[in-house]
């Protein structure tokens, strides 16, 4: 079995442009939301330039985590499916955690564009928008420690099995 999961594979693979694409930009784009986060809850400023470079951000993070999303099931998830190539658990929950980063980037995008939260005052936008930030963060956590985790570690011959 390889040691590696197909996350860690995939930021490993073509250096350095698969790290800038899969894992520095979405993490950019989580980080500037953070902190444009914080300044906009605590200054409460929605008219400044804080507020146009959240939106922004998350206008463009909910489009380009969709396209690295199509790109990933279609490439990766689907035939590793297919073909039972998963490397066990381990694997899959790397893989899946990152591709949940679709849900809040998405809600961030469709709140953004004035889709959903529509019945919100900017404050209750602001909450929604803080919630998407903080899913995001946690899915990604969850899948960079699951993708730095060898996959043989829980395989049946690895815990003395035959």
């Amino acid at each position: 079995m390889n040691s590696m999961t197909h996350y860690m594979e995939l930021l490993a693979s073509n250096q350095p442009w698969n790290l800038i694409i899969f894992m520095a930009i979405p993490v950019i784009c989580a980080e500037t939301l953070a902190i444009t986060e914080l300044i906009l809850l605590f200054g409460r400023n929605f008219n400044g330039t804080t507020k146009k470079v959240s939106k922004v951000t998350g206008i463009f993070a909910g489009l380009y985590f969709l396209g690295v999303f199509v790109y990933l099931m279609s490439t990766a998830v689907i035939p590793l499916t297919t073909n039972g190539d998963w490397r066990g658990f381990v694997d899959v929950i790397a893989v899946g955690f990152y591709l949940m980063g679709i849900v809040p980037f998405m809600g961030m995008f469709l709140l953004e564009v004035g889709l959903i939260g529509k019945g919100q005052d900017e404050i209750g936008k602001q909450k929604i928008h803080a919630i998407f930030v903080g899913i995001f963060l946690v899915v990604a956590h969850i899948a960079m420690i699951f993708g730095m985790i060898d996959p043989s570690l829980f395989t049946m011959k690895s815990m003395g099995g035959m």
